[in-house]
């Protein structure tokens, strides 16, 4: 496995989180939330594709793997350091955040959501964007425009399930906000997110399967 494509999982799933996370803390407001995550997403499609493909998401690794793009040795080491990523980068903005730290914007299921209502959701919502990144991005179809395809999808998604669930599609998203938050379910939550959104990058890449059968 190269070392330029762990380094560049781990960069790019710490500015993930210090900057998106930190938008929904500071700023409290979810446009401005959906435009970091969406935004640092496109950045580093762009910055870093060419060396590890910009995962940046346990989710999309598991999705990859499943549809053949990945071997099962590099995910590991993907899923470990993008995990390892969004906890350091997490503890980087309670650090700088200090006694405003607060919640760290982490991804909770909204007051009245039931756990199947997060749970389909945050399936639904990952399988749209593992959808985007297989049918702009691995099929080549959307060229030097993928990024754009992949990061306007992550936001539309956090637009739409923000209110809801937090729009997590990202266990590591998830996992590093929820060990500094002092939001009461943060951990307990946890589980949705790393069963949920995994299961939405395989639906992807089965469904991805179903279309590139005619191709």
């Amino acid at each position: 496995m190269q070392s330029k494509a762990l380094v560049s999982e781990f960069i790019g799933t710490f500015t993930l989180i210090f900057v998106g996370a930190g938008a929904a803390q500071i700023s409290g407001s979810l446009v401005a939330a959906a435009l970091a995550f969406g935004l640092v997403v496109t950045a580093f499609v762009f910055a870093y594709g060419s060396y590890s493909g910009t995962h940046i998401n346990p989710a999309v690794t598991i999705g990859l793997l499943a549809g053949g793009q990945i071997k099962l040795g590099d995910a590991i080491g993907y899923i470990l350091v993008q995990l390892i990523g969004g906890i350091v980068g997490a503890a980087t903005l309670f650090y700088v955040l200090g006694d405003s730290a607060g919640a760290m914007g982490a991804t909770v299921p909204a007051a009245g959501v039931g756990i199947g209502q997060a749970f389909v959701l945050e399936l639904f919502l990952t399988f749209l964007l593992v959808n985007a990144i297989y049918h702009a991005a691995v099929s080549g179809k959307a060229g030097d425009f993928a990024p754009i395809a992949i990061g306007v999808m992550l936001t539309a998604c956090i637009l739409v399930g923000g209110p809801v669930t937090g729009a997590s599609l990202n266990p590591a998203r998830s996992l590093g906000p929820a060990l500094f938050s002092d939001a009461p379910t943060a951990v307990s939550s946890l589980w949705i997110y790393f069963v949920a959104c995994p299961l939405g990058g395989v639906l992807a890449a089965l469904v991805h399967k179903f279309f590139a059968s005619d191709e």
